[in-house]
Parts: structure tokens; C-alpha cells; sequence
């Protein structure tokens, strides 16, 4: 890349950050928790399968989500999308491999933002995109003008990958795939990096600077690793897998169905197989709740939990079985839906679970008016800050989910919509537009595509035309943005010679 390409993508915002710290105790710090691939197999979501106490104990303490829903439920345009307040269509990066300033080289990220106001901003471990687990210990996708400092963990889970068993040989990020290791919590990459995340907080508890700490997992993402003894901690519990076979299939349009047959390898998998499959993930998560523990804990003992908003949740939902598929990359529930959980001073912890829909588009804004920030006027999203203080008002009717086929014969462009009690999906291919319409009420695991049922006519088109408001504004160019790059090409490493 020459010079003058390098610096048509430096932002204009950054010729105005100050480099100096504040040191402040009068404003309220933001931890902010990220883990990958995580869905709502949490106690705290009624899952009695979990064993999660500290995330559990984190939901007491604050408000807990139970419809929120990512924007892309695909790692690298979901990570984008949350850090920018935007929508997919508006970011114009819905691939991995792609830096946030390919395609908007001028926006200012959340933690940037903070820096602008003398906040410390450090991220340690996976914000940005990762291929996981190749890019461990590496900068992966980030956005350096994000962050004062960067921690990139590598652990033990690196070393061992020649013992990691998969679903095939040539195994990749993408392949169901698991560990059972060895040694202790602490040599883990996520262990690391909690250790990391605990040095920082005790550093900022003698600073009294003010922090955005951003703690991203690589858990629990493909391969599946955790010691033994969180395997251990599940072998009695009944992982079985939930029915489905391709009588479904036909019943919904064919972009949906691709997306849920999209990995050969994954189809069909032997019960006894895919029971274990799925005990690996839910002993992950349970691996990733005691580091998530660890930090916490932390917190309270320096006593920044009295100045400190907690934020926590994840890139999208993961499937375990559900409509026979893994993983994500589909329009359905068990992909969008994800855990979000905001606690600390100021917020209520004795009100009901919010179950309004949430967008993640809505932490930017939220943590802008958490800290009296003026927001970007780029921003999409809406401040939650009314349900962390007792509403339950609704901030809007439905949340916006997008999504990407690739076919052998074209691509096909999804949108999902998720009210209170419906889910529409609305699918464009060879110019053909097709329905899926799922209620909640009756049917909460998607298995009953009602559109074209007479009874739902109604309700069916309500929904269409407020799907169609949805992404026309989703669309839209964002005042204050700056420059939007179209056609940016992802990342590609040079062949070995």
C-alpha cells in the first residue's frame, strides 16, 4: 500500500484526539465483555443444562436482555457493526478479513470516542475479527486507533492444537472441532487474558484514570477447549441434540434452507458424537464464565465496581443442533439471539428481565448517555439507559437482523425482523422475494413457517411493510459519517512460494 493510500484511510477524527490521561474518579469507567460465539446457554436465560454462577451472579447485579439480537450473525461484520453504532448497510463490511477502515475510513469507533473524552481505552484479547484459533497472539482485524494499548494473549490452547479432534482431517476456524486439555486454567489464551484484564484493573485502581477495558474471549468459538475438569463438570448431564430432518426444509424458502445444509460435514452427525459435541461447547462456556469470574471478582476487590458500568455479551447466537445446524450464519433465533447483561452503578438490579427487542447497534449509544458523552450523530442505535433505570417502555418494535448467501447460482440477500412475539425472515434471490413467519407463542423453537398461512395474512403483511421501513433506514447514508467505501476487498495472505 503506498503512502498516499495510507493516508486517504487515516480517519479525520484522529487529528483531534488528545494523548493526555485525566485522572478521574467522578465519572463512571466501562468494562466492556465480549465472548465469541456464545448463545444464551446461561443459567441467568433459564438453561439448566449451564453451569455459569458468574455470569449468573453478573445478571443479579444488573439488568438482563432476553431479545437482543446481533446485526450480522457473522463474527467479523457484527464486531464492526457494535463498535460503530451502525447497521451492515451502512458499514459496508459484511465479510471477515476486512479492516473497519476499508469501507469507512473516517468513522469514530466507541472506544476512539472515549480516548477523544480522556478515557484509557485498552483492548485485550478478540474485539475486532480473528480468524480463531489461526489468529491468536496476533492483531488480527483491529483497529489500532481504537486503543491506547492492545494485549494479544497466547496460550497454551496454541501450543496443544496438534491434539484438537475434529469432524474431519483438513480442519479449519469453521469445523466443529474440540479438546479436552491439559494442564490449568491460567496457560489458556482466555485464562491469559484474563490475568491481563485483572493487571489492568489493579493498575487503573492506583491511576484513578478513567478506562473503556474491553475484554474479548476466543471462547467459546470452535475448537471447543477447556481443561478437563470442565468436561468433567458436565459428563452426567443429558446433551441430546434437538430432532430435525429435511421434511423442514421444504417448507421454507431455498436461500434458508442453504444456510442450514451450508457444511457437509455437519449433517446429520452421529447422536452419541454430536451429544459430546455439544457437552464440549457447554464445558467451554463454563470455562469462559470462571475467567469472566476471575476479572469480576477483581473488580470488586479494587473497589472500581462502585465507578464501573459492566457490559457483557456476545457476536452472535451459535446453533447446537437446532433445524439440524451448527454454528451460525442462519436468520433463526438460535443464530441472532444473544446473551446482553449491563450492571453497575446506576442501574437497577431489582427490576424484571427486559424482554423489549435490542439491538447490539444500541450499546454505543447507551454507554454515551451511561457516561453524559455526547454521541456521534452517526449513530443508529438507541440508548437502553431508560430500561437500566426500571422502564419497561419498549425503545422500538422490532430488531434488525442481515444476512448473505452465497449459492452456486447467485447471491441471496436476507433480513430478519424479531418483535416481541414474531419472527419474519424476507429472502431475495433470482429476483424472487419469499417469507418465513414464526410465532413465538406457539412455536419459540422456528420450526412452523406460517406465511403462507391464511390466518396470519394479516399479520404477516404489518409485518412485511415494518420489515421494509427497517431496512430502508438501515440503508440510509449516517449524517457525520464521513467517507463509505464500497466493493473493499477482504484480506488475503500471499501463497507460500
Amino acid at each position: 500500500m503506498n503512502a498516499f493510500k495510507l493516508l486517504f484511510l487515516i480517519p479525520i477524527s484522529l487529528f483531534i484526539i488528545g494523548s493526555e490521561p485525566v485522572k478521574s474518579s467522578k465519572k463512571y469507567n466501562v468494562l466492556f465483555i465480549i465472548a465469541d460465539d456464545l448463545n444464551c446457554a446461561i443459567g441467568a436465560y433459564g438453561d439448566s443444562l449451564a453451569y455459569t454462577p458468574n455470569i449468573d451472579k453478573l445478571a443479579r447485579k444488573g439488568v438482563v436482555f432476553t431479545n437482543a439480537h446481533v446485526q450480522y450473525p457473522l463474527c467479523g461484520p457484527s464486531r464492526v457493526s457494535l463498535m460503530t453504532g451502525l447497521y451492515p448497510d451502512q458499514t459496508k463490511s459484511k465479510q471477515l478479513r476486512l479492516y473497519v477502515r476499508q469501507t469507512i475510513p473516517d468513522v469514530i469507533t466507541l472506544g476512539q470516542k472515549l480516548r477523544m473524552e480522556n478515557y484509557h481505552s485498552v483492548r485485550v484479547g478478540k474485539i475486532y475479527h480473528y480468524h480463531n484459533p489461526k489468529d491468536i497472539g496476533t492483531a488480527g482485524h483491529d483497529d489500532s486507533y481504537t486503543w491506547d494499548r492492545t494485549v494479544n494473549p497466547y496460550g497454551r490452547d496454541k501450543f496443544d492444537q496438534h491434539k484438537i479432534q475434529a469432524l474431519k482431517d483438513n480442519w479449519n476456524g469453521s469445523t466443529l472441532s474440540w479438546l479436552e486439555a491439559d494442564g490449568t486454567d491460567l496457560e489458556q489464551t482466555d485464562g491469559i487474558g484474563a490475568t491481563e484484564t485483572i493487571s489492568y484493573l489493579d493498575e487503573f485502581a492506583k491511576s484513578g484514570e478513567n478506562f473503556f477495558l474491553a475484554y474479548g474471549l476466543y471462547r467459546p468459538h470452535v475448537p471447543f477447549v477447556a481443561p478437563k475438569a470442565y468436561f468433567d463438570l458436565h459428563e452426567k448431564t443429558d446433551f441430546s441434540i434437538p430432532e430435525s430432518d429435511d421434511s423442514f426444509l421444504q417448507t421454507i424458502p431455498k436461500p434458508a434452507a442453504l444456510s442450514l445444509r451450508s457444511k457437509e460435514e455437519q449433517i446429520n452427525i452421529e447422536s452419541e458424537k454430536a451429544s459430546y459435541i455439544k457437552r464440549a461447547y457447554y464445558a467451554t462456556t463454563s470455562f469462559v464464565d470462571a475467567q469472566i469470574g476471575r476479572v469480576l471478582t477483581k473488580l470488586e476487590e479494587t473497589g472500581l465496581d462502585k465507578n464501573t458500568v459492566v457490559v457483557f455479551t456476545s457476536d452472535h447466537g451459535f446453533h447446537l443442533g437446532e433445524h439440524g445446524h451448527w454454528q451460525k450464519q442462519t436468520l433463526f433465533e438460535s443464530a441472532t439471539r444473544v446473551p446482553l447483561i449491563i450492571a453497575g452503578p446506576g442501574i437497577e438490579n431489582d427490576i424484571d428481565n427486559v424482554n423489549a427487542p435490542v439491538e447490539l447497534v444500541d450499546l454505543y449509544p447507551t454507554i454515551m448517555e451511561l457516561l453524559e458523552i455526547r454521541s456521534p450523530k452517526f449513530l443508529q442505535g438507541r440508548s437502553l439507559k431508560t430500561f437500566l433505570e426500571g422502564s419497561d417502555e419498549p425503545i422500538r418494535t422490532s430488531s434488525l437482523t442481515e444476512l448473505q448467501i452465497i449459492t452456486p447460482i447467485g447471491m441471496a440477500q436476507g433480513y430478519s425482523i424479531k418483535t416481541m412475539r414474531f419472527r419474519l425472515n424476507q429472502w431475495k434471490f433470482n429476483n424472487d422475494i419469499s417469507y418465513e413467519l414464526y410465532d413465538h407463542k406457539f412455536d419459540s423453537a422456528e420450526m412452523n413457517n406460517v406465511s403462507n398461512h391464511k390466518d396470519y395474512a394479516r399479520v404477516l403483511d404489518s409485518l412485511v411493510e415494518m420489515l421494509n421501513d427497517k431496512i430502508f433506514a438501515a440503508k440510509r447514508y449516517p449524517n457525520g459519517l464521513g467517507r463509505q467505501l464500497k466493493h473493499a476487498k477482504p484480506f488475503k495472505e500471499p501463497k507460500k512460494s
